[in-house]
């Protein structure tokens, strides 16, 4: 039997994270590089990426990559996981992190509905499809699906008032669509020895939205906890649920939000 170290331990693991040197996703990456794992960071800044991994490397001795990915195309997408399967020799992990979308209800056109629809579960679909045959020749593998607080619950207007950041609608359905997503995973590929989990951070604002004082009052405000999330709060739930301490653990959403979604 392991001991708990042991447990939460991702030595030699390799964990691709798209979206891997963003305002989430470089927490996170270091989060599994703290725990011992070789890490993949993906996403179309490159060079972004790679300075990333070069520090991470350095810093937790490590194998550390910086990948190019589109998640917006599938065979972009399954070319750079046969890349990292072929140089690594393993994708033990999945961490399904990058996302993009834009536009207001009101002014959304169908153009602006589709493409954010695309950068949540579409791009979802297409990173784990592309992922399952080497897990499934390993007979094993660990998926984690980034949702979100308003997969769950509607923003609140009250909250975004003038301050021009009011979260769209197809990111909150596209999220949503992910937690159920997760759960057909979960239970169709648990024969394969594949885990699949999602992780639902809260108000996580990024360093631009945080210039907006008082819109961030209004999120604190709204929060049991009573301030923002930190990127580096994500860490353990990530930790855990890649690593064998939640061996026992699949189709389940661990919410990170400061108590947001209790109210």
């Amino acid at each position: 039997m392991m001991n708990v170290m042991e447990l939460f331990s991702l030595k030699g693991k390799v964990v691709i994270v798209t979206g891997g040197a963003g305002h989430l996703g470089t927490a996170i990456s270091e989060g599994l590089a703290e725990a011992g794992a070789n890490v993949v960071i993906a996403s179309r800044d490159v060079a972004k990426c790679q300075k990333l991994a070069e520090a991470l490397a350095k810093k937790y001795k490590i194998h550390a990559i910086g990948a190019a990915l589109d998640i917006r195309s599938t065979p972009v997408v399954r070319d750079c996981f046969e890349k990292v399967n072929r140089e690594t020799g393993a994708i033990d992990i999945l961490i399904n992190n990058a996302a993009f979308g834009k536009g207001r209800f009101i002014t959304m056109t169908d153009q602006d509905w589709e493409e954010g629809i695309d950068g949540t579960i579409n791009a979802v679909f297409r990173c784990t499809q592309a992922a399952l045959p080497y897990m499934e020749a390993q007979k094993k593998g660990v998926i984690i699906n980034i949702a979100s607080m308003y997969g769950i619950v509607s923003p609140d207007p009250r909250i975004y008032g003038d301050s021009g950041y009011d979260n769209p609608p197809n990111y909150g359905a596209g999220k949503a669509a992910i937690l159920q997503f997760t759960r057909y995973l979960a239970c169709h590929l648990a024969g394969k020895g594949i885990r699949v989990n999602a992780i639902t951070p809260g108000p996580f604002p990024n360093p631009e939205v945080q210039k907006n004082q008082r819109f961030i009052s209004n999120l604190k405000n709204k929060v049991p906890l009573g301030r923002i999330g930190q990127p580096g709060d994500l860490k353990g739930a990530v930790v855990f649920l890649a690593s064998e301490a939640s061996s026992y653990i699949t189709g389940q959403n661990i919410v990170v939000d400061g108590g947001w979604t209790a109210w």
